[in-house]
């Protein structure tokens, strides 16, 4: 059997999108969101909040999209996979980054004043699953 590698989360981003091109013109976006948890401590009983921040990067259609559309505190829901990269910094020590690789991105943010929405039916955008690298 296969195995599963999907990522799922709903969380607003902590700052405004970044996108750059690669040579070859493709645009990738990076963005961080926040998602956050409720609970109750057993010791004081008080209710705490732990908050996790996530690296995602988009590729393409979903890049641009991104970068035209989202701003620090946009709540997005995010459809993607883990993927691990390892590289070799100016030092030469060996670094590694897990990021999500999204497949899905879906602004839950209503329209807000002096921002346009890519539709007025659907806010979802979906990237091709082009097994290809954009390199």
């Amino acid at each position: 059997m296969a195995g599963i590698n999907k990522v799922i989360l709903v969380g607003h981003l902590g700052k405004d999108p970044e996108i750059r091109y690669t040579p070859n013109e493709i645009a990738v976006c990076s963005i961080s969101i926040a998602t956050s948890e409720s609970y109750k401590d057993k010791v004081s009983g008080e209710r705490k909040t732990t908050t996790e921040w996530h690296n995602i990067v988009l590729w393409r259609g979903l890049a641009e999209t991104s970068e035209k559309y989202l701003r620090k505190g946009s709540q997005v829901y995010i459809e993607g996979k883990l993927k691990t990269r390892k590289w070799v910094d100016k030092e030469g020590i060996t670094r590694y980054s897990t990021e999500i690789v999204a497949d899905v991105m879906q602004m839950l943010d209503r329209k807000s004043e002096g921002v346009k929405s890519p539709s007025d039916r659907d806010n979802t955008v979906e990237e091709s699953n082009s097994t290809e690298s954009p390199f």
